[in-house]
């Protein structure tokens, strides 16, 4: 019988076991790849169509994210007036994305629906018209954003520090300006539309309670479509990084408060030490224990928050600190960022150290695999970067296992100032 008078015994997040629900898989008459996970105790699903069409596909730049976004805006039968009327009437929510190198449309809705929605899906992958008035629309909402952000000295850090690490002409360096959407052209849209949308690759990615004909429904809204499973071939990109390593930006000569970003290359996923420097981040500046924010934050007071990140783009990367402080305290917060590389590079991390950042990530991974919306998404980063299960896998091994000696010789070989572009925009 349960004794209410004794607290039951703790256990680490690390003593639980981790399994990452499998998927179904199958193929739609057109080679379409849809990768499935049925869980959840809601009749709820989600319907994701990832095409290759993000901006390393363009030819223009704001092309691949302007035609993405218009997708939703009209077709030769709905008016953009029409299609949030009957999503909207279903209790559905379709959302559009543009990355670097993909994008994304995304269905949210109830499992019986489904039915009813995939034709409205179909109907934007098929016949958007880009009507020239939602494009001068669009355009004009663009650009009235756009000057409001240029005000903000963490929107031009984010953009300055891009073109540091890649160059200005990469994808991953390339930004959004007046002049790009000035240029936009329907034709430039619809081009783009054909090229990606009609006639390149798709993969659907569903999870939720997935009804017993999902195949069937799918086949019969996207089956028949021209699109296909083939990958396409992005144009290659050289990266033309920076030569200058330290830069300081004045954006506002009475801004108060700067911008800080510091960021080197990183290899991307596939690379052996790439897990492993995910622990090595978490402890530097990844959560709100690390050192960063107990320096940084709690101890000096600079800064509300501070952040280190890896990001994972296909083909690159890029390890990431960011912060706002005050201005007159920017160059005592960089010099703390290095400090702490310092104290990586000289020390090992402690067992005691070490054990609660692992327990942080275990459960920090539990509680991604809490929904079949997280699972889902956590099985199309590894898909889309070309990783199996094994990845995962070997990710929460190295989490239990990797010592603070082999940390102290990671931060040795990336944790480098000399490797890192430093910039403060004020």
């Amino acid at each position: 019988m349960l004794n209410r008078q004794q607290a039951p015994a703790l256990k680490d997040a690390v003593d639980y076991p981790l399994t990452l629900k499998p998927y179904q898989f199958f193929r739609l008459p057109n080679g379409i790849e849809v990768y499935a996970v049925d869980a959840g105790p809601q009749e709820v699903i989600q319907v994701e169509m990832v095409f290759d069409a993000g901006n390393a596909f363009e030819d223009k730049n704001m092309v691949a994210a302007s035609t993405n976004f218009l997708l939703k805006n009209g077709t030769r039968t709905r008016t953009a007036f029409d299609i949030n009327e009957q999503l909207e009437y279903y209790g559905a929510y379709l959302n559009r994305n543009c990355y670097n190198e993909t994008s994304s449309l995304v269905l949210h809705s109830m499992t019986k629906h489904l039915p009813e929605l995939l034709p409205i899906l179909r109907d934007l992958l098929t016949e958007s018209t880009f009507p020239q008035e939602e494009i001068d629309t669009y355009r004009q909402n663009m650009l009235q954003r756009l000057a409001v952000n240029l005000k903000k000295p963490e929107f031009i850090a984010g953009r300055l520090i891009d073109v540091s690490l890649f160059g200005a002409d990469h994808p991953y360096g390339k930004f959004s300006s007046r002049e790009a959407y000035e240029a936009l052209t329907r034709e430039q849209l619809v081009s783009f539309y054909e090229r990606h949308y009609l006639r390149g690759r798709c993969r659907i990615f569903v999870a939720g309670r997935i009804p017993s004909d999902l195949e069937g429904l799918l086949a019969g809204a996207f089956g028949d479509l021209l699109v296909s499973g083939a990958a396409l071939q992005a144009p290659s990109y050289e990266v033309h990084a920076a030569t200058e390593r330290v830069s300081r930006v004045i954006n506002d000569p009475a801004g108060m408060q700067g911008a800080i970003r510091i960021a080197s290359p990183f290899p991307d996923k596939k690379h052996p030490d790439f897990p492993k420097v995910q622990v090595l981040n978490t402890i530097f500046g990844g959560y709100f224990g690390s050192r960063l924010m107990s320096n940084i934050r709690e101890e000096k007071g600079y800064t509300y928050g501070i952040h280190s990140f890896l990001q994972a783009y296909t083909r690159l990367g890029a390890w990431m600190i960011s912060t706002e402080a005050g201005r007159d305290v920017g160059e005592a917060a960089v010099r703390e960022i290095y400090f702490e590389m310092e104290r990586l590079r000289n020390e090992p991390v402690d067992a005691d150290e070490l054990s609660l950042v692992r327990n942080y990530m275990i459960g920090t991974l539990l509680g991604d695999l809490d929904g079949p919306f997280h699972i889902i998404g956590r099985w199309k980063n590894l898909i889309l970067h070309g990783l199996g299960e094994e990845y995962f896998y070997n990710s929460v091994r190295l989490i239990k296992t990797i010592t603070g000696e082999e940390l102290q010789e990671l931060a040795k070989k990336y944790l480098v100032p000399e490797r890192f572009y430093e910039l403060i925009v004020v």
